[in-house]
C-alpha cells in the first residue's frame, strides 16, 4: 500500500512523527469529502429515488478506486479475492445499510443523520453484551444512555408542530437502523481483512451496490435536472475519493490516534447545513447531536485506556 514505506524504521524519529500529522490531516480530509458526500446526497433525494441514488454513488465512486488500485499496485493485484462470497455478503447487507443511510439523509439535516451515524460505537455494546455475553461497565451504560438521550432530543422536533412530523421519525428511525447494521458490519469487514485488502473490500463494495441499485427498476426513475445530476455524481466522487483519504490516513497513523478526529465530520455537516440548505439547527438539536457526539468520544477514550481499542 502506498505510504507503508513510511514505517520502515529508517530515521524513526523524524519520519514517525510527520507520518503521524499527515495520518491526522488526511483523517480530517476525509471526514471533509465525507461530510460533502452527504450533502450531495442530501440535495440529490428532492430530486431522485432511492435506488437512483445508490447507483450514482456507488457507479461513480469506482473511478477514484480503480485510480487508487492501479496507483498502488499498477497490475490490479490489490482486486484479487480469494473469498467471493465474502464480498457478496458485505455487499448485499452494505446495500440496505447505505439505502438507510440515505433516507435518514433524506428526511433529516445532514448534522443530524450524521450525529446517528455516530451510534455506531454506542450500540456496538449492548450489542456486546446480547449477543456475547459481555458485561458493560457503569460508566459506559451511562454513555449509552446519555446517547439514546441525543436521539430522543433530535427526535423532538417532531412532535414540536400541531401534527406529528412523520419525515423526521422516518429519518431517525433510518437512522438508527443504519447504526445497528453498521455495528454488526464492522466486526464482519474487520474479519475480511484478514484476507482481502481494503482496496478490494471498497472495489467489490461499490461493484455489487450498482449492480443491486439496477434492481430498483431505472425506468421507474425521475428525471432529474443538471443540478441534481451534478449532486449524484458528485457524491460518488466524494464518497470514493473519502475511502481513499480514510485508507491513507490508516496507512501512516494507529486507529487510536485517528478515531478522535472523525467526529469533525459533525462540524462539516452542520456548515453543509447552514451554507448550503439554508437549515439552522435548533438549540435542542444541536444539543442532541452533542450528546450522541460526546457518548461516542467517551466509549472511545474508555475502550482506549482499558486497552480494547
Amino acid at each position: 500500500m502506498s505510504g507503508s514505506n513510511l514505517n520502515t524504521g529508517i530515521n524513526p524519529p523524524k519520519t514517525a512523527p510527520i507520518s503521524k500529522w499527515r495520518g491526522i490531516g488526511l483523517r480530517v480530509l476525509a471526514t471533509f469529502l465525507l461530510a460533502a458526500m452527504s450533502a450531495c446526497v442530501h440535495a440529490a433525494a428532492k430530486q431522485s429515488a432511492l435506488g437512483q441514488i445508490v447507483f450514482y454513488r456507488s457507479l461513480f465512486a469506482l473511478l477514484p478506486i480503480l485510480i487508487y488500485a492501479f496507483w498502488i499496485t499498477p497490475n490490479f493485484t490489490s482486486l484479487k479475492t480469494s473469498q467471493p462470497m465474502q464480498h457478496v455478503t458485505r455487499g448485499v447487507f452494505g446495500a440496505v445499510t447505505m439505502v438507510l443511510a440515505f433516507l435518514s439523509l433524506a428526511y433529516l439535516p445532514v448534522a443530524s443523520a450524521t450525529a446517528l451515524a455516530y451510534l455506531v460505537p454506542i450500540i456496538s455494546l449492548p450489542l456486546a453484551a446480547h449477543l456475547l455475553n459481555e458485561r458493560i461497565a457503569k460508566p459506559l451504560l451511562v454513555a449509552v444512555i446519555i446517547g439514546f438521550v441525543g436521539v430522543l432530543l433530535i427526535v423532538a422536533p417532531a412532535f414540536d408542530t400541531p401534527e406529528l412530523n412523520r419525515g423526521i421519525l422516518i429519518g431517525t428511525a433510518a437512522g438508527i437502523g443504519y447504526a445497528v447494521l453498521m455495528a454488526i458490519l464492522r466486526v464482519y469487514i474487520k474479519r475480511m481483512t484478514d484476507t482481502e485488502t481494503p482496496v478490494s473490500i471498497a472495489f467489490y463494495f461499490a461493484l455489487i451496490c450498482t449492480a443491486l441499485s439496477v434492481l430498483s427498476g431505472p425506468h421507474t426513475w425521475p428525471s432529474v435536472d443538471t443540478g441534481t445530476l451534478v449532486a449524484l455524481i458528485g457524491a460518488g466522487i466524494l464518497g470514493g475519493l473519502g475511502h481513499i483519504a480514510a485508507t491513507e490516513a490508516v496507512a501512516r497513523a494507529p486507529l487510536s490516534v485517528l478515531a478522535p478526529f472523525e467526529y469533525i465530520g459533525l462540524i462539516w455537516a452542520i456548515g453543509f447545513d447552514i451554507f448550503l440548505f439554508a437549515q439552522f439547527p435548533t438549540f435542542i438539536t444541536l444539543l442532541g447531536c452533542g450528546l450522541i457526539t460526546a457518548a461516542a468520544v467517551f466509549v472511545l477514550f474508555s475502550k482506549r485506556i482499558s486497552g480494547a481499542a
